[in-house]
C-alpha cells in the first residue's frame, strides 16, 4: 500500500496504551476473538499501545500475557508464534508479558501498511512506550521475540531485531534458525537461500523491569 496522498508525512506521533473504549475504533486483527480481547484487557488494562498521527491510527504493539510453553498451532501464521520459544525461554516471573506484533502504518484492520510511516522510528517508539506503561503498571518482565535483522524479514514478521532490544537492557538468552521462517521468506523471495540462516534466525529476549535505569 503507498498510502493516501492526502496523509502528510508523519511528524508528532503520539503513543497510548488501549483501552477497553477503544474496541470497535481501532484495528483488531491478530488480538483473537472479541471475548478473549476484552478478557486480556480486563485482566492486563490493555492489549497493545497505539500510535496516532493526528486522530489517525497509524499503528500498534500487541501484547499479551505471558504464558510458559505456550506453542504456535499454525508455526508463523499465528499469533501465538510470537510466544512459542520452543522450550527456550528462562523460568519467568509471575506478571511477565509477551511481546507480539508491531503494526507500523496500519490506518485500517487489513494487511495494508502506509509506507511513508516505515522508517520513522515507530516501532521504537511503541516498545519504549510499552515498557513505560509495564513499568507504571507492576509487570514483572517483559519477553520478546526478536526478528531477523534483514529490514525486508522484519516488515514481513512485524518484528523488531535483537539490537533494538539489547539497546533498551533486554538480555538475550538463546538464539536459534526458524526452519518455518526460512522456507517462507525464501518461497517468498524475501530473503536469498545464502543469505540463510541469518535471515531467519530470532531470539528470546528477556528484560526484568527493575533493570530498567
Amino acid at each position: 500500500m503507498t498510502g493516501d496522498l492526502a496523509v502528510p508525512a508523519p511528524r508528532n506521533i503520539a503513543y497510548r496504551a488501549m483501552a477497553a473504549s477503544d474496541v470497535g475504533s481501532v484495528p483488531v486483527g491478530c488480538m483473537g476473538e472479541p471475548g478473549e480481547l476484552d478478557a486480556r484487557i480486563a485482566t492486563l488494562g490493555s492489549a497493545a499501545i497505539l500510535a496516532f498521527d493526528g486522530d489517525r491510527h497509524v499503528g500498534q504493539l500487541q501484547f499479551r500475557q505471558y504464558i510458559g510453553g505456550q506453542r504456535s498451532p499454525d508455526s508463523i501464521w499465528d499469533p501465538l508464534y510470537w510466544m512459542d520459544f520452543d522450550d527456550r525461554a528462562p523460568s519467568l516471573p509471575p506478571g511477565t508479558i509477551s511481546v507480539f506484533c508491531y503494526h507500523v502504518g496500519q490506518l485500517d484492520d487489513t494487511d495494508d501498511r502506509d509506507s511513508r510511516y516505515f522508517g520513522q522510528g515507530i516501532g521504537a517508539g511503541l516498545l519504549d512506550h510499552l515498557l513505560e506503561w509495564a513499568a507504571s503498571t507492576g509487570v514483572a518482565a517483559v519477553v520478546a521475540k526478536a526478528s531477523p535483522s534483514l529490514r525486508p524479514v522484519m516488515s514481513f514478521m512485524g518484528g523488531q531485531p535483537v539490537e533494538v532490544y539489547e539497546e533498551r537492557g533486554f538480555q538475550t538468552v538463546s538464539s536459534w534458525s526458524d526452519p518455518d521462517l526460512a522456507a517462507a521468506v525464501v518461497e517468498r523471495g524475501i530473503a536469498t537461500a545464502e543469505q540463510l540462516p541469518a535471515a531467519a534466525t530470532v531470539s528470546c529476549c528477556v528484560l526484568n523491569l527493575p533493570e530498567i535505569r
